[in-house]
């Protein structure tokens, strides 16, 4: 338990002055916390490694944590998953947006799981916390690029996929409906 209280202080301290696209503008931090209890709940996972990997999982892409860093403090095997689920910044978002779909069949068990999670909770959001500048064409377009990630992700785990699926359902049902409202 205390790596797993280490990780989260890790994450709320390098997400603190971040908050989430969403008109509340939510703490950062109650995203990755979502994602793992996501994880731990609903996808039975209790490794230790991919749990701490999860909390970290937005840290070197999002803040000025490197990989360095989280391997120092949490160890190899914990900053290769987080490696593994960062998108490299530098290159134009259409870019990372297509290597995440591309990578997603190759991806160790551990960061697919990581990687389900957090789509399920991205797409929750998208539907009934969206960034407040996205138009709903956007909207849907995230949805689909997001089925195309995890179709390469099927097969780690049954109960996230149902997850991600069911919120996939819920998420369309709302955005038809606000397609009606408009």
């Amino acid at each position: 338990m205390t790596k797993i209280f280490r990780a989260l202080s890790f994450a709320a301290d390098k997400h603190r002055r971040q908050r989430r696209k969403d008109s509340e503008q939510t703490p950062y931090i109650n995203h990755p916390i979502k994602v793992v209890e996501t994880l731990w709940s609903q996808g039975g996972v209790h490794e230790l490694d991919v749990i701490l990997a999860c909390i970290l999982h937005d840290t070197v892409e999002d803040t000025d944590a490197s990989l360095a860093e989280i391997e120092r403090v949490f160890g190899r095997a914990v900053s290769t998953l987080v490696a593994e689920v960062t998108d490299d910044k530098s290159l134009p978002k259409p870019e990372r947006k297509r290597l995440q779909v591309e990578r997603a069949p190759q991806l160790s068990h551990g960061a697919k799981l990581i990687r389900l999670a957090d789509k399920a909770w991205n797409v929750y959001d998208v539907a009934y916390a969206p960034p407040a500048h996205w138009p709903f064409e956007r909207r849907v377009e995230y949805l689909t690029w997001t089925e195309r990630v995890v179709a390469g992700l099927r097969g780690c785990n049954s109960s996230l996929e149902d997850f991600y699926d069911a919120a996939l359902r819920d998420a369309k049902i709302r955005l038809a409906t606000d397609a009606q409202r408009a």
